[in-house]
């Protein structure tokens, strides 16, 4: 009897029994499993157009950026000596710079005042000369020789009084930083005062 029922079984099942060959249980999972990798392989290729695109865009406007022009270096001799006596550098972030070399005082001037005003006098010429003016300066550095009427102190004030004629005034308010510095001595003979000065200038 049962040897029957097996029978009719295995025909129902195409002559195969369902002990045989069983239905697999997880045959509706295994359809949504293949459905989501399908879902997930669109999304990702999506994905890599949209970054190839993203690339591509990059590239091109960079590509459209014109290249930053190289600042240009011009230096003013001194003469035979190895140094210049100013250095100007065109196009650094929208400005000029130039830095002026150390002026020495002429000992035939006379004191710190006199010889600090030939100075300064000087200065203004070379920067004058490149395009510049006092009104640019931004940093100074002053060398002060002890003064033998002084007992060999500075002349601060001496030099102060020979500055103040060019700097902070009505026709030329600005004011630059600047340090003041006494020295043992100074390269040119009989100097008491010598100046190095850097100017910017930006373009208009």
């Amino acid at each position: 009897m049962r040897d029957c029922q097996r029978g009719a079984v295995a025909g129902i099942w195409g002559g195969r029994s369902e002990r045989a060959t069983p239905r697999p249980a997880n045959g509706l999972r295994q359809q949504g499993v293949t459905g989501a990798t399908s879902i997930a392989g669109g999304h990702l290729l999506e994905f890599v157009l949209k970054s190839a695109l993203l690339l591509a865009v990059a590239v091109l406007a960079a590509q459209a950026v014109p290249a930053r022009a190289q600042p240009v270096v011009s230096r003013v001799g001194a003469g035979a000596f190895p140094i210049s006596s100013i250095v100007v550098v065109k196009g650094v972030g929208g400005a000029d710079l130039a830095y002026a070399s150390g002026i020495p005082g002429t000992a035939a001037a006379g004191d710190t005042k006199a010889q600090t005003l030939g100075v300064l006098t000087k200065l203004d010429a070379a920067l004058k000369s490149q395009g510049f003016g006092l009104g640019d300066v931004v940093m100074m550095r002053v060398f002060l020789v002890g003064d033998p009427a002084m007992a060999g102190k500075m002349d601060f004030a001496g030099m102060m009084a020979a500055y103040s004629q060019f700097f902070g005034t009505t026709d030329q308010p600005n004011k630059p930083a600047r340090t003041t510095v006494q020295v043992a001595g100074l390269a040119s003979p009989g100097a008491l005062v010598e100046i190095e000065a850097q100017a910017v200038r930006p373009h208009s």
